[in-house]
This record gives structure tokens, C-alpha cells and sequence, in this order.
């Protein structure tokens, strides 16, 4: 899969920092409740947040209840709007790590947590202002969103998602 919705793409980073200390499956279970509680995750409307909604989330038993990753999706969706003020969307910047062409594993290749294009995301994001973006959260952003094909080549999976 490769993603280039700028939405989607935002939702993608939302997750994955609310997903930090936690497994995968735990956010999954509520991902539906995160798309109602954070406005099917539009950026321009979580930037709006406020404190008074963001004591709603904090009191939604449907999503993780992190003051930290909540506050930080807030901060990030006006992170995001800046970017997409200055490279034109959220994906141009994002894709932009991977020179526009998603990274494949090859054969043989050790699967890692993170890489130096992971770290450098990471620490661009950070100096945008971002939160919940470190190496590990990046590489794992750059997985589900396609920037990155970890599949071993061998995996039939591997040009399933090459051919996207």
C-alpha cells in the first residue's frame, strides 16, 4: 500500500504515536473510535482543538487516554498544516525521505526498528515541532503508509505491495 492522502497519512501518525508502549492490535481495536473522536482525523479541525475538547478525549474510554499523545495529536495537526503550506501537502514532504520511491528490503537485508532515513524524518519532525516522532515511530509510519516494503523478497507479499 502507498498512501498519499494527506488525511490519511496525518491519521497513519496519529496512530502510530498513539501506538508508542502499546501493541498494534490494542489500536486497531480502536481505530473507529479514534476516527470519531478526532474528526476522521482532519487536520484542520484537530488544530482547532481546544482545551475544553481535549478534556472530552481525555474522558473517552474509546481511545487511549494519554494526555501526552493527545495533546501531541493536536500539536502535530498544526505542525502539519504549516507543512503543508510549505511543500504543498503532507505527502510531498513525507514522500520526500524516500526521494519520491518507496525503499525495499533486500535479500538478505536485516529487518530493523528504525533507519537512517527513519532517524532523519524523526529528527526533522522534531524540529518542526512535532511529538511522539521518534526513529522507531517514523520507520514504523514509513511501513504502513508504503514509503518502506520491509516484506522479505521471498514473502509473496513482497511484489503484491511492490506493484502498488
Amino acid at each position: 500500500m502507498r498512501l498519499h492522502e494527506d488525511r490519511a497519512l496525518f491519521e497513519f501518525l496519529i496512530l502510530e504515536g498513539a501506538q508508542a508502549g502499546l501493541s498494534w492490535e490494542t489500536i486497531l481495536k480502536k481505530r473507529d473510535n479514534y476516527r470519531a473522536a478526532f474528526d476522521n482525523f482532519d487536520p484542520v479541525k484537530v488544530a482547532r482543538y481546544n482545551d475544553r475538547k481535549i478534556a472530552k478525549l481525555l474522558s473517552d474510554p474509546g481511545i487511549v487516554r494519554n494526555r501526552l499523545k493527545v495533546a501531541a495529536a493536536v500539536q502535530n495537526a498544526r505542525n502539519c498544516l504549516t507543512v503543508q503550506k510549505e511543500f504543498g501537502s503532507f505527502d510531498s514532504y513525507l514522500w520526500r525521505f524516500v526521494d519520491g520511491r518507496p525503499k525495499r528490503r533486500r535479500p538478505g537485508q536485516k529487518l530493523l526498528a528504525y533507519t537512517p532515513d527513519s532517524d532523519a524524518l524523526s529528527k526533522d519532525l522534531l524540529g518542526r515541532g512535532f511529538k511522539f516522532v521518534g526513529s522507531t515511530i517514523c520507520y514504523s509510519l514509513m511501513q504502513a503508509v508504503g514509503l518502506v516494503n520491509d516484506h522479505d523478497p521471498k514473502c509473496f507479499r513482497y511484489n503484491e505491495v511492490s506493484d502498488l
